[in-house]
C-alpha cells in the first residue's frame, strides 16, 4: 500500500490506493469525520455491486447514511440530476456539518463532486472511484461539473475532496471494455511523463495486463498527476497538458451518440493529434506509430469518420478550453516534452485538413 500526498494551498489531502480497501472503507472514512450523515452518491452499475456494503461499513462506524443512486451514463451529469440531489438533501435536511461519498466512475465523481461543492456553499467530500479512468485520473485533482447543451463539463468547479479511496480489486468486475477505456488517459500520462512511466506500459500487451499491473499503473498516474495539480491547480498553465487529445477527444465523444465511451474518443484524440504533428514537422518522426502500438495493444480505437466533419469543427470552436479566441492544441515534441500550439478559431478547418496529408 502506498499513499499519495496531494498538498495544495488551501488543502492536504491524501489519496490512499490499497487492495481491499473496501472492506475497511467505515474506518477509513471515521479517521477522517466525525459523526455525521453521509449521502453516498452512486449510480445503476455501481449501486448494486458496492453501494449496500459501503452503506453497512459506514453505519457501523456511526454514521447516518443516505443512499442516492442516479441512472448510469454521461446523460446524468445534467442539471436536472443535480436539482434532483438537492432536492434528496433538502428532504433528508443535510446541513453544512454533513458530507457526501462519491462511489463510481467518472460521471459519478464529477456530478457528486459539483453537488457536494455548490449544496449550502460547500459539503466535505471523499471521492471513491470504481473504474480505472477514475481510479487513474478524474478521482484527483479537484474537478467537478455537468455537461450543458450538448457541451461537456461547461459548469463546474474547483473542489478539493477531503481523501481519495482507491481499491484496485474493485476494477475486477468492470466490462472489459471499460477496464480498456481508462487505460487511454494511463497511455496519456505516460507521455507526457515519458521516462520510466513510459517504459512501464511497454510491458501492457492485452487488456488482461491492464489489471495484472493495475496497481503500479494506479499509483503512477495518480502520483503523475498529483504532481502536476500541486504546480497549477486551477489549470492556469501546465495543468492544461493534461488535456493531450482531449479538445478533439470530447468533440467526438459528443457526436458519437454514446457509441464511443471517454477513453475510447481520448485514444483516437491522442493519436490523430499527434499524427497531425507530425505531419507538420513538430512532432518527431515515429511518435504517432508509438503511441499507436500502445493503445492498440489493449485495442482502443484510433480513428473516427467524425474528425474534420462541420459538426467536429463547431464543436471544438465551442471548446470550454478555448479563450483569447485560440484554440490551445498540447503536442508531444518528444515523448515527456508536451507543449502547446494555440490555433486562431477562424483557422480550425484549414488546421484539420491538414491530418491526412
Amino acid at each position: 500500500m502506498e499513499n499519495v500526498q496531494v498538498d495544495l494551498p488551501q488543502k492536504r489531502y491524501t489519496v490512499r490506493i490499497e487492495r481491499g480497501l473496501l472492506n475497511h472503507i467505515g474506518m477509513f472514512v471515521s479517521q477522517l469525520w466525525t459523526s455525521r450523515k453521509i449521502a453516498v452518491i452512486s449510480d445503476s452499475n455501481v449501486a448494486p455491486l458496492y453501494e449496500r456494503q459501503v452503506v453497512k461499513e459506514l453505519k457501523t462506524a456511526g454514521f447516518t447514511v443516505k443512499a442516492y443512486p442516479v441512472p448510469a451514463g454521461e446523460t446524468s451529469k445534467t442539471w436536472q440530476t443535480a436539482v434532483h440531489l438537492y432536492q434528496k438533501l433538502a428532504a433528508d435536511h443535510f446541513t453544512r456539518t454533513d458530507s457526501v461519498l462519491a462511489l463510481g466512475g467518472g460521471v459519478v465523481g464529477d456530478l457528486a463532486g459539483f453537488v457536494a461543492s455548490t449544496f449550502m456553499r460547500g459539503l466535505a467530500l471523499i471521492q471513491m472511484p470504481t473504474s480505472t479512468l477514475a481510479q487513474v485520473d478524474s478521482s484527483v485533482g479537484g474537478k467537478t461539473a455537468i455537461d450543458l447543451d450538448m457541451r461537456k463539463n461547461m459548469v463546474g468547479t474547483f473542489y478539493q475532496p477531503d481523501a481519495v479511496f482507491i481499491d484496485p480489486d474493485m476494477l475486477a468486475t468492470l466490462p472489459q471494455r471499460y477496464v480498456v477505456e481508462g487505460y487511454a488517459e494511463i497511455v496519456k500520462m505516460a507521455a507526457l511523463a515519458g521516462g520510466s512511466f513510459w517504459q512501464m506500459i511497454e510491458q501492457i500487451n492485452q487488456p488482461e495486463d491492464i489489471l495484472k499491473y493495475g496497481y503500479e499503473l494506479i499509483y503512477r498516474s495518480v502520483a503523475y498527476k498529483a504532481s502536476v495539480v500541486m504546480e497549477d491547480e486551477k489549470e492556469k498553465g501546465h495543468r492544461q497538458f493534461l488535456n493531450f487529445g482531449h479538445s478533439i477527444g470530447h468533440a467526438i465523444e459528443l457526436l458519437s451518440d454514446g457509441k464511443l465511451a471517454h477513453g475510447e474518443a481520448i485514444s483516437i484524440g491522442m493519436v490523430q493529434l499527434t499524427r497531425l504533428f507530425e505531419n507538420c514537422g513538430l512532432s518527431p518522426q515515429g511518435i504517432t506509430d508509438l503511441l499507436t502500438e500502445r493503445l492498440q495493444a489493449v485495442g482502443l480505437p484510433l480513428n473516427s469518420v467524425l474528425i474534420g466533419t462541420p459538426a467536429f469543427i463547431e464543436k471544438l470552436k465551442n471548446d470550454k478550453k478555448n479563450h483569447g479566441n485560440l484554440l490551445h492544441l498540447v503536442y508531444l515534441k518528444a515523448l515527456g516534452q508536451p507543449t502547446f500550439y494555440p490555433i486562431p478559431i477562424d483557422q480550425t478547418q484549414s488546421f484539420f485538413s491538414k491530418k491526412d496529408k
